[in-house]
């Protein structure tokens, strides 16, 4: 594991907010549920990517790279933010994304592009076919006489799990007495880190479907970082919030983020911190989150992505009412 040192891009710590008029109509006390900010982060539009990159940008600077090279959906946050810690340390930045050019223009694919980065589409190709597609173009930097780094799908891997560590060291200080940190679970890397810092048992993930088998790369990136037996059946992973797909805006979502919005005034997305709250819920409704444990919200972000999404911006315009009626 690389023994470089992160290199600072965020705001840290991030806030802790009190949320009891959420927590009500989750069925919590008043005191019991809290949101950690980490859509607060600065960087780019903020989102816990850029705890991630702090940690695999960091190594890439130090072996001189020039290129960053990742790999994503369309509406990728951490694309996004890898486009954004390009433009702050002054390296080149190549996205190869799943999909074809022309499918959407709004979202992070706008900041992509604000940012700077150029965009190799790969087409319709699973992740074994766009880790071959990022491949092949830093094969095409090298051959340039450039010096690329490719970084992991999502910020994901041991190494950037450590940027999370670091934010589960600060709920600790935050939130002592905490019960349970409720977190969208994407690639992996910010539920292993959490896990590094709070235990397996005080983590629940909620599956986005971004992967096939997401509860074995939390166990592979969380083991190295603690002393616990982590293994995939150890882990608290709800995968009952996929519904269709990954990118498919499902009922359940569509209700959290009208709740959370409603009660809160906050905004969540559709494919990552949609599907976390609609998660907690169901926790909340099993009993497996139960009134008078203090659980935190972890809030990773992704607001463009809700512009990104046709079906989302349909649905938050249909919420607003002409005046009088």
């Amino acid at each position: 594991m690389s023994q470089h040192p992160p290199v600072p891009l965020g705001t840290f710590p991030t806030p802790v907010e009190p949320a009891p008029r959420l927590a009500a109509a989750l069925g919590l006390g008043p005191d019991d549920l809290w949101v950690k900010r980490d859509d607060l982060t600065g960087l780019g539009g903020g989102g816990n990517k850029i705890r991630k990159l702090e940690w695999t940008v960091g190594a890439a600077l130090a072996e001189g790279a020039d290129t960053l090279v990742t790999t994503g959906a369309p509406q990728s946050n951490h694309a996004r933010l890898t486009a954004a810690a390009g433009a702050r340390l002054g390296l080149d930045v190549v996205l190869v994304l799943r999909g074809s050019p022309g499918t959407s223009h709004s979202g992070n694919l706008a900041l992509d592009g604000l940012f700077g980065a150029r965009l190799a589409w790969a087409g319709e190709v699973d992740q074994a076919g766009l880790d071959r597609a990022a491949a092949d173009v830093c094969a095409r930097l090298r051959a340039g006489g450039g010096r690329p780094a490719p970084i992991p799908f999502g910020g994901s891997g041991t190494l950037g799990a450590r940027g999370y560590a670091r934010c589960g060291a600060e709920l600790r200080e935050q939130l002592p007495g905490l019960r349970t940190a409720v977190v969208a679970l994407g690639s992996g890397g910010t539920m292993a880190g959490l896990i590094a810092a709070l235990g397996s048992g005080s983590v629940l993930g909620v599956d986005v479907g971004a992967l096939a088998d997401p509860a074995a790369a939390v166990a592979e990136f969380a083991a190295p970082l603690t002393q616990e037996a982590v293994t995939p059946e150890r882990l608290r992973i709800r995968r009952d919030q996929v519904g269709a797909g990954y990118a498919a805006l499902t009922g359940p979502v569509t209700q959290a983020l009208r709740l959370a919005a409603r009660t809160e005034g906050l905004v969540l997305d559709p494919t990552y911190t949609g599907r976390a709250l609609a998660g907690l819920r169901a926790a909340v409704r099993d009993g497996d989150i139960r009134p008078g444990e203090k659980t935190v919200f972890v809030h990773t972000g992704g607001l463009p992505g809700l512009f990104g999404h046709p079906d989302a911006i349909a649905f938050a315009e249909e919420g607003a009412r002409a005046f009088g009626e």
